[in-house]
């Protein structure tokens, strides 16, 4: 059964605190886990405790890495861009796009950055009209919402630059869309999305530097909803779109990072500040590259987990823009980290996601940038993937 929603109440300096708690209910048997969906047939496929009278729960196969019933696992991408209306959508209305790695994303709670609206024309855009030059604003049809139950997606971060690339009414929009699939979100300011995995409360914060989100660039602040998310649930997860952009920014350096006059914050400081508050787990994006991964007091911060996908030829694809990843971290109950794995993925030449586990170029560009950039703290990557603490 879903949790109920705790009634409003007093959040961070007189604001209300947003908090949506659901359920993720656990599959039964050998290599079976996550979220089971509905038989889709002609009705929109339901997570589980939605599940119509009936409904068969769809097979799954294992899932990376394995894991004991004392353990959950959460999958997650970095920026996600299906396509752009109207010239530059995806062949076949979007159909499959996610087939390559899906089986990849399988988790026990599946996140990604969700980094365009899901919206039509508002009248409203950022670029103006006509749109002023290199200016970007991407929008994808509502109706791709289900692109994303169908690739497994759970829980969407919204906190980036590009969510409100169509106006409040275009942000509106969108969370319809992803509330309308079955889909949770997160990243309004003060939001706290709580998720119930396998019996274990996981809240999920979202950041970034922009208005409406929370911002990563106040400490205070993102210190205190961090603890307010750990007073409410099991294990905190950060999701935060930080940093400049570029293929010459896969290097983490102490210090703020500028973009075009922005201050994308400084990562490093962030995400110390919030693990220190709380989060036991920090899941970055926004440089459109992917970044070495570390590891503070126990808890991993991946850097940045780069471009996962530019439908309609959105993002570019030329060299180490077009590598990215999916993280899965395993959490015991309490938080601590229990084991990763890191798949790479890369921008196909229409940019959807493709599972590049021929040449793992995604991986061998983490192991790298860890390597030269974090020394003693820099999280030990296999060449199969696998994530682990330094000793």
């Amino acid at each position: 059964m879903n949790a109920q929603p705790p009634p409003p109440r007093p959040g961070l300096f007189g604001r209300p605190v947003l908090t949506v708690t659901i359920a993720v209910a656990a599959l039964i048997g050998a290599g079976l886990g996550g979220m089971a969906l509905a038989d889709r047939g002609t009705e929109r496929a339901r997570p589980t405790w939605q599940a119509a009278p009936g409904a068969k729960a769809a097979t799954k196969p294992p899932k990376v890495p394995t894991q004991s019933n004392d353990t959950i696992t959460l999958s997650a991408t970095g920026d996600i861009i299906m396509g752009s209306a109207p010239n530059r959508l995806p062949a076949n209305d979007g159909e499959g796009f996610f087939d390559s790695v899906k089986a990849g994303l399988k988790s026990d709670l599946v996140m990604g950055n969700l980094e365009q609206p899901l919206t039509g024309d508002t009248g409203t855009s950022k670029c103006g009209n006509p749109p002023r030059a290199n200016c970007f604003a991407f929008r994808s049809p509502p109706a791709y919402a289900e692109h994303l139950v169908e690739a497994g997606f759970e829980l969407l971060n919204t906190a980036n630059n590009h969510s409100k690339d169509f106006g409040a009414q275009g942000y509106k929009n969108t969370v319809e869309a992803l509330e309308g699939a079955g889909l949770r979100h997160t990243g309004a300011q003060d939001e706290i999305t709580v998720v119930e995995v396998k019996g274990v409360k996981v809240a999920v914060v979202g950041f970034s530097p922009y208005a409406g989100a929370n911002n990563l660039n106040d400490l205070d602040a993102a210190r205190a909803v961090i603890e307010e998310a750990a007073g409410q649930a099991d294990v905190v997860v950060v999701q935060v779109h930080m940093g400049a952009e570029g293929s010459d920014k896969g290097h983490v350096r102490p210090g703020n990072e500028l973009f075009f006059g922005e201050n994308r914050g400084d990562p490093m400081k962030f995400s110390r500040a919030v693990i220190d508050a709380g989060a036991d787990v920090v899941v970055g994006h926004g440089p459109h590259v992917l970044r070495g991964m570390e590891f503070y007091k126990g808890k991993l911060i991946a850097y940045s987990l780069g471009n996962f996908a530019g439908g309609g030829k959105t993002l570019s694809r030329s060299g180490v823009l077009g590598y990215g990843g999916i993280l899965h971290v395993t959490l015991t109950r309490d938080g601590e980290f229990a084991g990763g794995k890191f798949l790479s993925t890369a921008l196909n030449e229409v940019g959807r996601p493709t599972r590049d586990s021929e040449n793992e170029r995604g991986l061998a560009r983490v192991r790298e940038l860890t390597a030269d950039d974090f020394g003693d703290t820099g999280a030990k990557i296999g060449e199969d993937g696998s994530i682990s603490a330094p000793a």
